[in-house]
């Protein structure tokens, strides 16, 4: 028991750490006006959720289908239309790839980290391109904020998602590129805690890039 017990000792405070530090972060902005209750919340979650991609827990799910419930109403109310219905998309993603990541390899196993072929990427840069100009031409005739950067993070991101849904190596060069740009598009419309997030997120994303390159190896 002892023995068995000790390896995941140093998991168990990362954990409380993350947990206590997140919490903190988020109750300081919420109690200050910093952030709405609900983007108090979300961040949270959403920590979490980043950091159990990571580590290829596929508890990353339900917690995932948590935060982005939660923003689907925060960046609707912050005027970011594409960004919200964003949301939705990755709540549906989510339900794939949980069931993926769970029956989608051979003979309905487990998935397995793989890269993504040439045609793939090419596929994916051309799907963000046109992507991003279908939802500018949407937004701007909705009158959203940030159009431009709203279309082209939503489409980048939709991308990673899916990538990651299906243990795509490569989604983490997506989400380090969204995250860079998400950070001053919600400077720029008053999300500060929400940007603090995307800051911890490429964080995470480079951790994520870092663990699933080890796997890939394997």
């Amino acid at each position: 028991m002892t023995a068995s017990a000790a390896p995941r000792r140093p998991g168990t405070v990362l954990v409380i750490g993350l947990f206590l530090i997140s919490a903190t972060i988020a109750a300081a902005a919420w109690h200050t006006g910093a952030a709405s209750y609900l983007e108090a919340i979300a961040f949270v979650t959403g920590v979490f959720c980043v950091w159990l991609v990571t580590r290829q827990n596929i508890w990353n799910f339900p917690l995932g289908l948590i935060t982005v419930g939660i923003y689907a109403v925060v960046f609707y109310l912050s005027d970011l239309f594409a960004m919200a219905g964003l949301q939705l998309v990755f709540f549906a993603i989510n339900l794939a790839g949980w069931y993926l990541w769970l029956y989608g390899g051979e003979n309905r196993s487990a998935l397995k980290i793989r890269h993504a072929p040439r045609l793939e990427w090419a596929l994916t840069v051309i799907g963000i391109a046109g992507a991003t100009a279908l939802l500018y031409r949407l937004l701007d005739e909705a009158g959203g904020a940030t159009k431009f950067w709203d279309a082209l993070v939503t489409s980048i991101s939709l991308a990673a998602q899916w990538a990651q849904s299906r243990k795509i190596f490569e989604c983490w060069w997506l989400w380090i590129i969204a995250d860079i740009i998400y950070i001053p598009v919600c400077l720029y419309n008053g999300l500060y805690l929400t940007a603090l997030l995307y800051a911890v997120f490429l964080a995470l994303s480079v951790m994520g890039l870092l663990e699933w390159r080890k796997s890939v190896k394997a």
